[in-house]
């Protein structure tokens, strides 16, 4: 196996998790111990116990009473790699506990060892029922994966031209994903050239993922590439959701939280990952309860954890294809030809940002035409001008976030300015700032490059002036089409495709998330009329639950 290139050293930050032991990895008060100890079993090990490996699913929780263990990553020559030691009355785990995806660490006991082991479905109830212990946890959690993506990354690594489409679409799902991985430009690095060499790739081959086993995957698609990675769960085809949210955005993953802490067996299908549009936000700063503003993968994130954390399952890189709505429960058909089974449906399938009329289009998606400006796209801009076309907050916070990154940003809408689409706090931002030049009335009319996006022109709608510059990125963020095509044929649709909500259904409670049919509701995004807001989207999500409870038990009498 060809050696990788060594990982690039990183100074010390404070922010760093691996630097706040007391939160990442805490140690519990004797009087915490002895309430965990309710949930579990105690198990004496030998040193050198192997206690779970890489790629296992269904891990225990270890919370450590004697002696202790090690959490390690496994290098390529076989030796271990210690990511931490837990003692006394620490525990292990990361987010993968509250899901059944394949565990991303390995542990052992280097010396005879004293655990408690806690299934599963007892972890959920320690959790659920211990809230002060739950939060510490769950905090402890989320900062081991992060900490994991920033340090431990050489269990994968993907590997191509970092402004390939494809490179790009690889490394956007496993970002979005939060898996940590690690890319090696070959435009930029010359020892991943020597690596494809040992392999004897070509070029028309790339980008090749390597995983943690050195298995090597040239190009997969997203589904092949979760698969491979243990990210996709297989459904149980006897099973009957009481509810299932299709689409895993604001809306969607408020559905599944509110639906799983109110005891529905509930599951999520989400065809790339957790967040939707609004997962792809640098930042929102409108959002209720976070002054400062927050990433919508960081708000996705946390709300994918709240659902798993009250027991509902999330498929990933799976979309619905179909449905059966002729009888009920309704049957979901995945674009993997499995089914889910469901006594109630949240439509929660979002909309898309539509694309622009331009020759040779196409050509350029995701080779310089982006729709998502986040820390990964901002990576390609780095003292380059860039185009935004649009006009709404989402083209507002992706011009003022890459204007810190771009050598200068043009932004430009068909109409006469932003103050009618656009929330005032970003349009003030773009006026003051002198990295953001607006053009209105004016619309791309020219994209060329031979293997990528290299220069755009524009033209102003009104005299005709044609502007021509060397850029490599545009980011697209206009108007919106649903993503409904899977509903043809089963609830009614407005003349755009959105979901029409609302409606009166012989026998069923009144809902204004109502389709045309009993027990399919429509949320957020994809449903006529809704207002496009991250806070309309949840409000939407958590409210229609309590339909929900009146389809699947009306109230007697009713």
């Amino acid at each position: 196996m060809a050696e990788l290139p060594p990982r690039p050293e990183q100074a010390i930050d404070p922010s760093d998790p691996m630097a706040r032991s007391a939160q990442t990895f805490p140690r519990l008060s004797d009087e915490m111990a002895a309430r965990v100890q309710r949930y579990g079993t105690e198990q004496q090990v030998p040193a050198g116990t192997e206690l779970f490996e890489r790629g296992q699913r269904g891990v225990d929780f270890l919370f450590v009473l004697e002696g202790r263990v090690e959490v390690f990553h496994r290098q390529r020559d076989g030796s271990r790699d210690v990511v931490t030691t837990h003692g006394r009355h620490q525990f292990s785990g990361e987010l993968d506990m509250f899901n059944n995806r394949q565990v991303l660490m390995s542990g052992w006991a280097p010396v005879p060892t004293r655990v408690l082991r806690v299934p599963r479905a007892d972890f959920r109830r320690l959790v659920s029922s211990e809230p002060d212990i739950g939060e510490i946890i769950m905090r402890a959690f989320i900062l081991r994966r992060v900490g994991l993506i920033r340090h431990f990354n050489d269990g994968l690594v993907l590997i191509g031209p970092a402004h390939s489409a494809d490179t790009l679409r690889l490394q956007r799902f496993l970002v979005r994903n939060g898996y940590p991985h690690r890319l090696l430009d070959t435009e930029l690095d010359p020892e991943a050239n020597g690596f494809l060499e040992c392999f004897e790739l070509s070029a028309d081959q790339l980008p090749v993922v390597v995983l943690a086993d050195d298995t090597l995957l040239r190009n997969p698609s997203s589904r092949e590439l979760a698969d491979g990675l243990g990210l996709t769960e297989t459904l149980d085809p006897t099973k009957v959701y009481d509810v299932a949210v299709i689409g895993g955005g604001p809306a969607g993953l408020a559905s599944a939280v509110y639906a799983a802490s109110e005891g529905l067996a509930t599951i999520v299908v989400e065809s790339t990952a957790p967040g939707g549009q609004a997962g792809t936000s640098s930042k929102i700063e409108n959002y209720l309860g976070f002054p400062t503003g927050i990433s919508g993968q960081a708000l996705a994130g946390r709300a994918q954890v709240q659902a798993q954390k009250f027991g509902a399952q999330l498929m990933v890189s799976r979309a619905a294809a179909a449905i059966d709505c002729s009888a009920t429960p309704y049957r979901v058909l995945l674009d993997d030809e499995q089914v889910v089974t469901a006594r109630a449906l949240v439509v929660a399938t979002g909309a898309r940002y539509r694309k622009l009329s331009v020759e040779d289009y196409d050509r350029f998606e995701g080779a310089g035409v982006h729709y998502a400006a986040t820390a990964m796209e901002g990576q390609l801009c780095g003292g380059e001008e860039v185009v935004v076309v649009g006009g709404g907050n989402s083209a507002g916070q992706a011009a003022v976030f890459l204007s810190r990154i771009a050598d200068h940003v043009h932004m430009m809408v068909r109409s006469g300015g932003l103050a009618a689409t656009m929330s005032d706090y970003l349009v003030q931002r773009i006026e003051q700032s002198p990295k953001i030049t607006l053009y209105t009335h004016s619309e791309i009319c020219k994209l060329e490059g031979p293997d990528r996006l290299r220069q755009v022109s524009w033209t102003h709608r009104g005299t005709g002036e044609v502007t021509t510059r060397l850029i490599g990125n545009v980011f697209v963020m206009i108007g919106a089409e649903p993503n409904t095509d899977w509903l043809q044929g089963c609830v009614e649709l407005d003349d755009k495709g959105f979901v029409v909500t609302g409606k009166t259904v012989p026998g069923t409670a009144p809902s204004a998330y109502l389709t045309s049919l009993p027990g399919i509701f429509a949320v957020g995004d994809v449903r006529s009329g809704s207002v496009k807001r991250v806070a309309s989207g949840v409000g939407e999500g958590s409210v229609v639950i309590q339909a929900v409870h009146q389809y699947l038990a009306p109230p007697a009498g009713a």
